[in-house]
């Protein structure tokens, strides 16, 4: 299935419970325009992905996406910053605050803005050919769409300020050996691993599982105590449901 838009920058793709969201920009090595980003965040609101029980954000073989669309930069005024992370730039939290488990299936570039959506996701599984890596430094701006944020407490400041400031690419090797990829595949492979482990998840009950990343997430930016009621809290009511 193909989102209906006039380009389809975004494609659909059921698989059972899984719906796949494939970046179709291959031009441009699936760079994220603002109009990219807005499909993106249409194809999140479709009841196709609503219902959907886990969710796989994919790219092309060459590239997941190699970062933003920089020939939009120069018309970015600070007004017109303020309008974009009110609408198409919001899609990286959207997709981060999403109640299913979200997967990313990572091959080739996987740079910018591209490897801030990665991270958005849950888990990301990497073809070897997988190259990742913020380069907005160089450029004179710096990772905005929550890639600095998750960064920082996927690995802690000292990593994460070496991998922002350098801006270089590293491989799919190195991303898994610093526990940001789950898994390293064949290219050939990538997609269907990710398929396998998103129809896994998709067999757990729903409503555990969107709680359970929620609460990761308030545990993240909350005291010791406040984490453990917060653990104790969403129990207590997860016990009065089906799960």
């Amino acid at each position: 299935m193909t989102f209906p838009d006039t380009e389809p920058l975004v494609e659909l793709q059921e698989h059972g419970a899984v719906v796949v969201l494939r970046l179709n920009r291959p031009a441009k090595l699936n760079a994220l325009s603002t109009g990219l980003e807005q499909a993106l965040l249409d194809a999140l609101h479709t009841p196709l992905v609503r219902a959907a029980r886990a969710i796989v954000f994919a790219g092309s073989e060459r590239a997941f996406s190699a970062g933003a669309d920089t020939s939009e930069l120069p018309q970015m005024t600070p007004d017109r910053i303020a309008a974009y992370y009110r609408g198409s730039g919001s899609v990286y939290d959207v997709v981060s605050r999403l109640p299913q488990p979200t997967l990313a299936a990572v091959s080739g570039y996987c740079l910018g803005a591209g490897f801030e959506l990665a991270l958005a996701c849950d888990i990301r599984v990497a073809a070897d050919t997988a190259q990742f890596g913020l380069p907005e430094v160089g450029l004179g701006i710096l990772p905005s769409s929550g890639g600095l944020t998750r960064l920082v407490r996927a690995l802690g400041p000292a990593l994460a300020r070496e991998i922002i400031l350098f801006g270089e690419r590293f491989p799919a090797g190195e991303a898994h050996r610093l526990g940001l990829v789950r898994e390293v595949v064949p290219p050939a492979e990538v997609l269907a691993v990710a398929l396998e482990r998103a129809s896994f998840l998709a067999t757990q009950p729903a409503m555990a599982v969107a709680w359970t990343k929620a609460a990761i997430d308030a545990v993240a930016e909350s005291s010791a105590a406040s984490s453990l009621l917060i653990e104790q809290l969403a129990y207590a009511a997860l016990n009065r449901t089906d799960g």
